[in-house]
């Protein structure tokens, strides 16, 4: 079973859209699939334009009366996932972005990978000529703030989201997470975090060229570099702290 995972948060637009899309891609390849997404209290009709979707496609949508943010819907959803699973070896989480900026061409790659014995597929780019001016800065200061966080040198960016995670290494964490949260930060620093608590369980990875896609978007973008990088600076701070108890004989 291929489970696909999307946040979403007023991308009423687009998200149907990428549903179907997924759902041709996925269909063609005869996978069975189901389409997991948490409305984070949507403004904007979201909900209604997933209703007719509903009926059509194995779509679950779970609705928040209240904003939770993008850290604690992908918890939500990689939760759901595993509690779903019945082969957690065997089955897959891919998680995307609602606003089509993550491509749902890169799935059948992906899970070439996953059935070839890899248990984490991320999607990698180098090509930052591709993305909007803040989103560069972003990316460059984020390397620098991010010099605490042990995330794997084998990963070359640690803060996109656009994964398939094989579902027993997220089993794993959130079994090692129990009743506490596994994503503590917003953001990039959420993806980042994640990486770091499947990383103990991940026999082996690989890295997909995949570039985002900004031309299918069809609204403005919400990125804003500041509380981004105060996440990632947050989290790397925690990491320090972290590191200092445990060098002084605290708690982990």
């Amino acid at each position: 079973m291929i489970y696909v995972g999307v946040p979403a948060f007023n991308e009423r637009r687009t998200l149907g859209l990428l549903l179907w899309r997924v759902r041709e891609i996925l269909t063609e390849l005869e996978r069975d699939f189901q389409m997991l997404v948490v409305d984070d209290a949507s403004t904007d009709g979201t909900s209604e334009v997933l209703e007719p979707y509903r009926r059509v496609l194995p779509l679950t949508v779970l609705k928040q009366p209240r904003r939770i943010g993008y850290s604690a819907s992908v918890e939500r959803l990689l939760r759901e996932a595993v509690k779903r699973s019945a082969y957690p070896k065997r089955d897959a989480f891919i998680c995307m972005q609602g606003d089509f900026t993550d491509p749902p061409e890169a799935i059948p790659e992906m899970l070439k990978r996953f059935e070839g014995g890899i248990d984490l597929v991320t999607a990698s780019s180098d090509r930052d000529d591709l993305c909007p001016r803040s989103v560069r800065f972003a990316r460059k200061a984020s390397v620098v703030l991010a010099r605490s966080l042990p995330t794997p040198p084998e990963i070359s960016d640690p803060f996109r989201g656009y994964r398939l995670y094989r579902l027993f290494v997220l089993k794993r964490a959130l079994g090692r997470a129990g009743d506490s949260r596994l994503l503590k930060h917003q953001g990039w620093a959420a993806n980042a975090e994640l990486l770091m608590s499947v990383w103990p369980h991940v026999r082996q990875a690989d890295e997909l060229a995949t570039d985002p896609d900004y031309s299918r978007r069809f609204r403005r973008s919400r990125f804003r570099a500041l509380p981004q990088l105060w996440s990632v600076f947050q989290a790397s701070r925690d990491r320090r702290l972290r590191g200092l108890r445990l060098s002084s004989g605290g708690e982990a």
